[in-house]
């Protein structure tokens, strides 16, 4: 297995994410059609996102721990199984709790099964560019409004949801089956030739108890919780606020696709940083550009100003993102690094699930969305204040909180 074996897992990362959470965040997609054919509440289809966020959260810890216990291949493998089984399942089902737990419980775990376990196997594979190359696997999820979202819409406009969504379904099997076979654990030690890759590795390092008992992993999972909370709610209500505001719909949709093509400059540009001058430095960095320019948009009005913000803060979001694994494998090691970063996952889901909500309440409350954005940018500060409070990264002296 030659040393560019390593960029092939990168690839597959990549691949992986796309599909899965593309295939996942796709529903924004189906929820016009879903309606209009089933006459279904559109909170009611919604809600399975909610579900998938919550079971993202426990999924991500799971699959994660499994990963540092059988391997990475057979996890992926049975996401990949699960998610394409979900989604056919999905488009089969006659009533609305049926979908709810076929799209929001299965999906939402299946698709889980990606970003941890791939994100752990790739610090595995990288000493140098690894912030780079976990950066590149996590691209993927910035990919996939611009490949699923568009596929999914043509499927249905040339034929209906339910064929759609069972396309989408067997094209990832077709893709993932074959990628998941790939996967390989990377070799334990140089020159330790021909070794089952799929074997967990050696018990050594930092325990898990030791982990969690650290103050190192209290503030990891603290400042990704918050950086979530903060830019989640300002994503998913930038077309209203925009549109609140007066900008044409279309223009506003278009504010959103910019944030995501700035947000995969942003892994890259972030990754390179990070091996260049350290991670944590870029990322309080990222943080702080996070926080001021959730601010900034209180001052904003028209579409060039929405448009240049818009490259800013996706920049910034999406640029930090990866960071987060690379701090985990640097803190704790590659034994327990699927774990780890699991746990840490699994807040920040959380995270995720608090901006919508908070910015409905806050609009609903208010009439505008002034406090939703006054509030994320402070929540913002709060991520680049505990983000300063990391502690020395020699694990060998980790200690418990």
């Amino acid at each position: 297995m030659g040393v560019s074996y390593r960029w092939i897992i990168v690839g597959i990362g990549a691949l992986m994410t796309c599909v899965a959470l593309g295939a996942m965040f796709s529903l924004a997609i189906f929820l016009e059609p879903m309606a209009t054919t089933t006459h279904w509440s559109r909170a009611g289809i919604s809600g399975a996102m909610t579900l998938n966020f919550l079971v993202m959260g426990v999924g991500g810890f799971a699959w994660g721990a499994a990963t540092d216990r059988f391997g990475p291949r057979i996890v992926v493998l049975t996401g990949a199984g699960l998610l394409g089984l979900a989604l056919v399942l999905a488009s089969r089902a006659e009533s609305l709790l049926v979908f709810q737990l076929n799209y929001g419980v299965l999906v939402g775990l299946a698709a889980s099964a990606f970003f941890a376990p791939m994100i752990a196997i790739t610090t595995a594979w990288f000493e140098k560019n690894r912030s780079l190359a976990v950066s590149l696997v996590s691209a993927g999820m910035g990919v996939a409004p611009m490949t699923i979202s568009p596929f999914a819409r043509w499927l249905i406009s040339a034929h209906d949801w339910r064929t759609a969504m069972l396309t989408i379904g067997i094209v990832a099997w077709t893709l993932l089956v074959p990628a998941a076979l790939l996967v390989r654990r990377p070799p334990a030690a140089a020159g330790s030739g021909d070794i089952d890759q799929d074997l967990p590795a050696q018990s050594n390092g930092t325990s898990l108890k030791q982990a969690f008992r650290s103050p190192q992993l209290l503030v990891l999972a603290l400042t990704f919780f918050a950086c979530c909370a903060a830019h989640s709610g300002p994503i998913f209500h930038m077309v209203s606020y925009a549109m609140v505001c007066g900008v044409a719909p279309m223009a506003a949709v278009s504010i959103y696709s910019i944030e995501g093509l700035a947000g995969l400059g942003g892994r890259i540009v972030f990754g390179l940083l990070a091996d260049r001058l350290g991670v944590k430095p870029v990322l309080v960095a990222g943080l702080m550009v996070q926080a001021v320019a959730i601010a900034a948009y209180l001052l904003v009005s028209r579409l060039s100003e929405f448009y240049t913000l818009a490259v800013v803060f996706g920049g910034a979001y999406g640029g930090v993102m990866p960071l987060y694994a690379v701090l985990a494998r640097e803190y704790f090691g590659p034994r327990i690094i699927g774990t780890v970063f699991g746990a840490v996952t699994m807040l920040s889901s959380i995270g995720m699930a608090v901006g919508p909500l908070a910015g409905g309440w806050v609009f609903d409350t208010f009439a505008n969305y002034s406090w939703l954005f006054i509030g994320s940018a402070m929540v913002g500060l709060g991520a680049v204040a505990v983000a300063l409070a990391f502690p020395a990264l020699p694990r060998a002296r980790l200690q418990p909180a």
